[in-house]
């Protein structure tokens, strides 16, 4: 039976892709409208097989009744496909994501605070070294030990990535734990840490609102008059 929440929207993005605004609504050059083919439920069986885990409600339901992946939000919706016999997710920074932990919950907790405040405690500053040279090699040395407390596997565990704004920016729907179902932003390499999308009450974004809304947004856009 057809979730009566996507009923239509497969459409409505094709509209939306052959509208005259269409080529001015952001990441549509990554996406080019395009909707994959949805997956077949032997198919979606397959994939919950493989990570162990069964995947959120709404999300299960767009890849049976929509797609598979493509145009949606920022860059796209990462497609999931089967490659050499396993099934994976495809797209700028999906491999940040450990598909053999999707079942471990998605931690509640960032870094230890303390930790934080004492790593930016200790960057570097150019004004404290005599030689360039030398303030480059520490600010390198400085950055690994940054990004291995931020970057930490276990931080992502029981998320994947399922699409990206540019410039090292992605955001991720978490598959298991207390925050199963939510979608997170992910600007790290701008020293932000992990947070979730929120909606205007302060309630977690979850994927069918975070793909609703980018689409009636997008169609604001690309169903405009030039």
């Amino acid at each position: 039976m057809t979730d009566q929440r996507w009923v239509g929207v497969r459409q409505r993005v094709e509209a939306a892709g052959a509208g005259p605004g269409s080529s001015k609504v952001f990441g549509a050059p990554g996406h080019k409208w395009v909707v994959e083919e949805p997956l077949t439920r032997g198919e979606l069986a397959e994939l919950e097989a493989q990570t162990g885990v069964r995947l959120p409600e709404d999300y299960r339901s767009f890849l049976l009744h929509v797609g598979a992946g493509g145009a949606g939000p920022a860059y796209g919706l990462f497609p999931v496909r089967r490659v050499q016999g396993r099934w994976r997710w495809e797209g700028d920074g999906a491999d940040l994501a450990d598909l053999s932990r999707l079942a471990e919950p998605f931690p509640d907790q960032g870094p230890d605070p303390q930790r934080l405040t004492e790593l930016l405690a200790q960057r570097p500053q150019e004004e404290d070294f005599d030689a360039i040279e030398d303030f480059d090699d520490a600010i390198e040395a400085w950055d690994e030990r940054w990004e291995a407390v931020m970057f930490a596997p276990e931080r992502t565990a029981g998320a994947i990535v399922i699409c990206h704004l540019g410039c090292a920016q992605r955001e991720w729907l978490i598959i298991s734990g207390s925050h199963r179902g939510t979608i997170w932003s992910d600007c790290r390499v701008d020293d932000v840490d992990l947070v979730p999308l929120l909606n205007e009450d302060g309630t977690p974004v979850r994927f069918d609102r975070w793909y609703t809304d980018w689409l009636k947004t997008a169609e604001c856009t690309a169903l405009s008059a030039p």
